[in-house]
């Protein structure tokens, strides 16, 4: 059960367990959008007001972002994002264009 506006602890631990090898570009970018989005969510909810669970996920999280030395602020982390999702785009409409491939030809 998760509170509102939350994602819940099973969503997060399935988002955890699959290896991001095995996920699609748009995957990836929907979890971080739902994860940062969680996170913002938590941040700005009074612990009085979150269920045991979420404080818990929270708390987890929390330790967890400390020791792998994101030390980021939220607006590097939000342009981190938009970067990665421009990125995604990107490559999305390279592949579908054939890359490289301008359809121009050369005249001799």
């Amino acid at each position: 059960m998760s509170d509102t506006g939350r994602k819940s602890m099973t969503d997060q631990l399935g988002d955890k367990m699959r290896p991001d090898s095995q996920k699609t570009t748009t995957e990836k970018m929907g979890d971080a959008a739902s994860g940062m989005g969680d996170r913002v969510a938590g941040a700005v909810q009074p612990d009085s007001q979150k269920s045991t669970t979420q404080k818990m996920g929270d708390s987890m999280r929390s330790g967890g972002d400390n020791t792998s030395g994101q030390g980021k602020g939220m607006a590097q982390s939000v342009s981190d994002m938009a970067s990665n999702a421009a990125q995604g785009v990107k490559d999305t409409m390279g592949s579908a264009m054939g890359a490289g491939n301008t359809g121009a030809t050369e005249r001799k």
